[in-house]
């Protein structure tokens, strides 16, 4: 089984969103602040369009993965030192992409993030936002060839890493390569935890 990892161009942004909505339409976090069933991966994709778009691939943080069709079945959202955050600009440009995705929970979504972001390490590092791929390919290795292709850079260049995993089954997971588990982080008020982890580089 062939399958290839890519920087991801705009033409791209349709189809990673696609797929990232898909990835997450089960996530307790998404589900969260998305409630609809009916609705929530066409919603998400929406979110990951605007976000993709606006913020991660201009600043060369966004990888895909491809089977051996040349198909996207996953996709990584990255953000490079000191970028973590959307600038005012970046943000107010997706602003009608998150009315769409989250409309009455729109406030909602902005206090999680608010209070993601005070949670946030300064320390410089890459930071990965989101991370997922097609239900259909998940434990063909996938993930971690898309995981690998940013950490070798990491490990190259001697800068950390960070994420949040909002499914402590994937903390495991993500153990496997370098990331240490930092406990649970409440950004929902009592809903969904999640867990912030972070690699030192090898």
């Amino acid at each position: 089984m062939a399958m290839s990892v890519r920087p991801a161009q705009m033409s791209d942004v349709p189809e990673l969103a696609r797929v990232l909505g898909i990835a997450f339409a089960d996530d307790p976090i998404v589900s969260w602040l998305i409630r609809d069933d009916a609705t929530r991966a066409r919603r998400t994709a929406d979110l990951w369009t605007v976000q993709a778009r606006h913020h991660f691939i201009p600043l060369g943080g966004v990888e895909v993965v491809c089977n051996d069709a040349n198909s996207i079945v996953g996709a990584a959202l990255w953000a490079p030192p000191g970028h973590w955050h959307a600038d005012d600009a970046a943000t107010y440009r997706q602003l009608p992409g998150l009315v769409r995705a989250f409309r009455h929970r729109l406030f909602a979504a902005g206090r999680f993030a608010d209070r993601m972001m005070a949670a946030h390490p300064r320390e410089p590092h890459w930071y990965l936002a989101v991370i997922g791929t097609l239900p259909g390919v998940r434990g063909h290795g996938y993930g971690q060839a898309l995981l690998n292709s940013r950490l070798d850079r990491c490990d190259a260049d001697g800068i950390p890493a960070y994420l949040e995993s909002s499914k402590s089954d994937n903390v495991p997971y993500y153990q496997r390569f370098g990331f240490e588990d930092n406990g649970t982080l409440d950004v929902t008020e009592g809903g969904p935890p999640l867990w912030p982890m972070w690699r030192n580089p090898r």
